[in-house]
């Protein structure tokens, strides 16, 4: 915890508003960053425990016929039905959160000082009680913030999607404004990136402050 020479931070947002840019800053910035998304990738790539426990779950209808796992196909399942969603994330969650905690270890053991989780999901786990949202022990929540009118625009270009299908992804998540409040910090990405760039170089500071002191 802060002030035992590193800081746990958890990094979230909505859909579009820019999470993973600011991501990518705090690891060049020196932080240890272990993505959730990336974790899920790993554990869904053939021959992971995530994959078998999808193909047992939901049948072998959501593999691709080289037997990887058919990301849009299952994308379109679980953001269209909020039980698919739960259940998925029900076989997952675990998981992921088992590996995380590994790398959190691992990156204290080497002495980094800020490591960053990045779950964009992280505040629907932490009220529902489930996964790394509800278990990882964090000094601090930081959401990345856009408006709901930018992560619509955002997702449609960046996706390629219809305005229905992106309304339904970002209706899938806690709204922008509820991720907001409940947050320790955050970092609005409403304006440039250059003014975005300025508030996480200044947090990362103050993190490392925290935990060297």
């Amino acid at each position: 915890m802060a002030g035992a020479g590193s800081i746990l931070i958890g990094l979230t947002g909505g859909i579009g508003t820019g999470k993973s840019r600011v991501a990518e800053l705090l690891r060049a910035l020196g932080a240890a960053v272990e993505c959730s998304d990336a974790i899920v990738r790993e554990l869904q790539a053939p021959g992971g425990a995530g994959l078998a426990a999808i193909v047992e779950t939901f049948g072998r209808d959501y593999l691709t016929p080289e037997g990887a796992l058919d990301r849009p196909k299952l994308g379109k399942l679980v953001f269209a039905d909020p039980s698919a969603r739960a259940k998925l994330n029900l076989l997952i969650h675990p998981l992921v959160t088992r590996e995380t905690q590994v790398r959190i270890a691992a990156h204290r053991a080497r002495g980094v000082a800020v490591i960053v989780a990045d779950i964009p999901l992280l505040l629907e786990g932490k009220k529902a009680g489930v996964g790394s949202g509800a278990v990882l022990p964090f000094d601090q929540i930081a959401v990345v913030y856009a408006s709901e009118a930018q992560q619509l625009a955002r997702v449609m270009a960046r996706d390629s999607l219809t305005r229905e299908d992106a309304l339904a992804r970002i209706g899938s998540q806690l709204s922008i404004e509820e991720k907001r409040a409940l947050a320790d910090v955050v970092i609005d990405n409403t304006g440039s990136w250059e003014a975005t760039e300025k508030q996480t170089r200044e947090l990362y500071a103050e993190w490392v402050r925290r935990a060297r002191g």
